[in-house]
């Protein structure tokens, strides 16, 4: 997975890119707010420390790029808003998202946030403006492995991120606790107490992410925290499964939910395609991903020229479109054999044989007439291929912000 991730984001097309032609069908969002009040240490995703004077700005340059999707013809289905801290500036977060509203009407609309953002009048101004699902990083309530990631400081201890989360629920329709397992100093008992703070507390969904760190963060989190063992990543996610059972059912190899939802954080699982808007933001359309550029001077002359902000673009052949199908729906615990059929013009069985066959003989997939379906030993093998996945995004992510010198002071 680590090979096939590097090659999924080594882009053949850099520059000028064209515009993508629009779905026929509705597809997914995915918005990129890239602004923290600080770096958390671990963290790969597209961030940069926040200005107001330049986060008002951006976000004027993401209403523009909205609308040159709508020009376009593109219709959204249901949106994601992620970073970053998507909340740190609520009066423009509410205008984009009433955008949004009124130019898409899309289904559903997800929003991620930090503890400190947990209040009953920031969920109350969500939901009122049509936000069905709020996502907070918890990542965990031991204060230990709190301190060591730099996020005791800027939330607090376990005891209020408790408190938060139980004062939050009910606001949202979801309300969803983002953790992070296998941290080189956490122990089994400190899962376990994350558990049952988990199970006392009852949010509508839990997301358990094992931890994934860049090439780029990797010594940095080593000196403070040590090396990650694979070995024990397993195990914990044994208890994760065995603990939640029962209260949750699965919504993908890693979200678990109290009640039917289709919303959980991995968009690219539940939309074979997606359009990205933001810096940084990645988009698959027609067989094709796209990356907007990570520079945010770049990114806001782009849209300031009414060109869309297209950095990179890689085309799909046919059989890694089906691979990257396969990876993501099975994630999503099952793949509707028929609709790969129709997709691609050959069973699943024939065009990917030597993957379905190697899933089948270690018993990580289960066929059936419906379809093919994860079983609870390849959930973690699905978990483990994510993980690389996701990994390989981190590394693109990282090598393109150094490229393209993404500190604030470029605006100064």
């Amino acid at each position: 997975m680590k090979y096939k991730a590097a090659q999924y984001f080594t882009f053949e097309h850099c520059g000028d890119i064209a515009s993508p032609e629009a779905p026929p069908e509705p597809v997914h969002l995915y918005v990129h707010i890239p602004f923290c009040a600080q770096l958390c240490p671990y963290c790969s995703f597209h961030r940069v420390v926040y200005d107001e004077g330049i986060t008002r700005q951006y976000f004027h340059a993401l209403k523009k790029e909205l609308m040159m999707y709508h020009e376009l013809g593109f219709r959204f289905c249901g949106v994601y808003i992620g970073g970053g801290t998507p909340t740190i500036l609520m009066d423009e977060l509410i205008d984009l998202i009433a955008l949004i509203q009124n130019q898409f009407q899309p289904d559903e609309i997800s929003v991620e946030t930090n503890p400190d953002r947990l209040d009953a009048d920031t969920l109350a101004c969500l939901a009122d403006s049509g936000v069905k699902r709020v996502s907070v990083g918890i990542q965990s309530f031991n204060d230990d492995i709190l301190k060591s990631i730099g996020r005791y400081e800027k939330y607090g201890s376990g005891a209020l991120l408790k408190e938060r989360l139980c004062s939050a629920q009910g606001i949202v329709e979801t309300l969803n606790a983002d953790m992070i397992y296998n941290y080189p100093v956490q122990s089994e008992g400190m899962l376990a107490a994350d558990l049952s703070i988990l199970k006392a507390i009852g949010p509508d969904q839990v997301t358990f992410y094992p931890l994934m760190i860049s090439d780029a963060t990797r010594k940095q989190m080593e000196r403070l925290m040590g090396r990650v063992s694979y070995a024990q990543e397993r195990r914990f996610y044994q208890m994760i499964t065995s603990q939640l059972e029962g209260l949750y059912e699965p919504s993908s190899a890693w979200c678990f939910s109290r009640k039917d939802t289709s919303m959980i954080d991995e968009y690219i699982v539940v939309s074979n395609e997606y359009a990205g808007v933001g810096s940084g933001a990645f988009g698959l359309v027609s067989g094709a991903i796209y990356a907007n550029t990570f520079s945010l001077k770049t990114y806001m002359d782009r849209i300031g020229q009414g060109r869309l902000p297209l950095f990179s673009k890689k085309v799909f052949s046919r059989k890694e479109m089906a691979r990257y199908v396969f990876l993501m729906e099975l994630f999503g615990l099952s793949l509707d054999t028929r609709a790969f059929r129709k997709r691609f013009g050959s069973p699943v069985f024939s065009l990917l044989a030597l993957e379905c066959l190697f899933f089948s003989l270690v018993g990580g997939i289960r066929p059936d007439s419906g379809g093919i379906h994860l079983t609870g030993r390849g959930q973690y093998y699905w978990v483990a291929m994510m993980r690389e996945f996701f990994t390989g995004v981190d590394n693109f992510r990282d090598l393109s912000r150094e490229a393209a010198g993404i500190e604030i002071e470029q605006f100064r």
